[in-house]
């Protein structure tokens, strides 16, 4: 990606984000003033800014950490962040979780937010009507949408909500070879790849150390966040128009009118966008996803999945993997199977750069 290039040209400023996860831990070193609790509707608001996982931080320093106090750097540091925390795994007992807000109710505040991008790395394996009532709400206020696609491609591949649903940008994670990682899911609602693999993550919440994780939460947050950088180049384009950007320009050896059911239309790259001053984006209200969009969620086969799909269990899962403490290497898991290794104290810092990414060639079957 060469990031260094890439703020020479965009930080990110200018455009907020909304993470919506865990929560967001607004006093790590760095992300201090770089999170926009205030702006929170009340209704939406309680735990906000208390994470008990370390994974809608981490989310949020992928996308505009500064990098202070030897922190992690995210992509676009000059982004700022917008926190809602969601039901999911770790918070603690019933009323906190009656006081917490359901992923529906976060998506529509969202959606009435400024924030231009909406950045979910969570996912739960059943649609669920008030959470897609949700996201063509947001549609409709001219957010652009990243999710998650999940972790369980070694077990089964599931189909992962929201990144299924329409005007949802379904994210997978790469390696930094650019292959599809192994736990990566995949079908036809996987549209865009990032770097998912050996990413600096919270090991935990107490925030003193980081871990090498993997996971394609963090590939959603780091995809979120090469948006954030085109938006800021452009502010006058469209969401439409910052999307077709991205899959205009990203890394795959195949043609773009067959993507791949494991990357979809190939790698992101911001970079091959902001190189170009002059670059065309196509026209502002013309939906680059317009054939997914009016499909929805196929097999192999061509075949919607059956109407009996169970609802979506609450609570939502987190769709980072499992992580090695750098301080004590004991390890766990959380939504694959994947163990993890120590990740040494000096490498905690992100560094997103690298160069080309190799191209996987599986193909979408439909």
């Amino acid at each position: 990606m060469k990031a260094d290039e890439m703020w020479k040209v965009s930080t990110g400023k200018g455009v907020k984000v909304a993470v919506i996860d865990s929560g967001v831990n607004p006093d790590t070193s760095s992300l201090k003033g770089q999170v926009l609790a205030g702006e929170v509707p009340t209704t939406v608001a309680y735990g906000a800014t208390l994470d008990y996982l370390g994974h809608g931080t981490t989310m949020a320093e992928l996308i505009a950490g500064t990098g202070a106090g030897d922190g992690l750097k995210g992509l676009a540091p000059g982004a700022k962040i917008i926190p809602y925390r969601i039901l999911t795994d770790g918070l603690k007992g019933k009323a906190e979780r009656s006081k917490t807000a359901s992923s529906a109710k976060a998506i529509r505040a969202a959606a009435d937010s400024d924030a231009k991008i909406i950045s979910m790395s969570f996912g739960s394996p059943g649609d669920n009507p008030e959470q897609e009532a949700a996201i063509k709400y947001a549609q409709s206020k001219g957010k652009l949408m990243f999710a998650s696609v999940g972790n369980d491609a070694e077990r089964k591949s599931l189909i992962d909500y929201p990144a299924a649903y329409p005007y949802v940008v379904g994210i997978a994670a790469s390696d930094e070879n650019g292959k599809v990682a192994k736990f990566s899911e995949h079908g036809n609602y996987v549209d865009l790849a990032s770097p998912g693999i050996d990413v600096p993550t919270w090991c935990d919440n107490t925030f003193r150390s980081y871990c090498k994780g993997q996971g394609t939460s963090q590939a959603t947050a780091i995809a979120s966040a090469s948006a954030a950088l085109v938006w800021s180049a452009h502010p006058k384009w469209t969401a439409n128009q910052v999307l077709a950007s991205l899959i205009d320009t990203a890394g795959r050896d195949w043609a773009r009118n067959d993507p791949s059911t494991y990357l979809g239309y190939g790698l992101i790259r911001p970079r091959m966008v902001l190189e170009q001053s002059n670059f065309n984006p196509g026209a502002a209200n013309t939906d680059p996803l317009a054939r997914e969009n009016a499909t929805g969620v196929t097999d192999a086969a061509g075949n919607s999945p059956s109407a009996s799909t169970p609802p979506s269990p609450q609570p939502t899962k987190a769709t980072a993997g499992g992580k090695t403490s750098a301080a004590a290497s004991t390890s766990d898991t959380s939504d694959n199977t994947t163990m993890w290794v120590a990740l040494g104290a000096a490498a905690a810092v992100l560094a997103i750069g690298g160069g080309a990414f190799a191209m996987l060639r599986s193909r979408r079957a439909t």
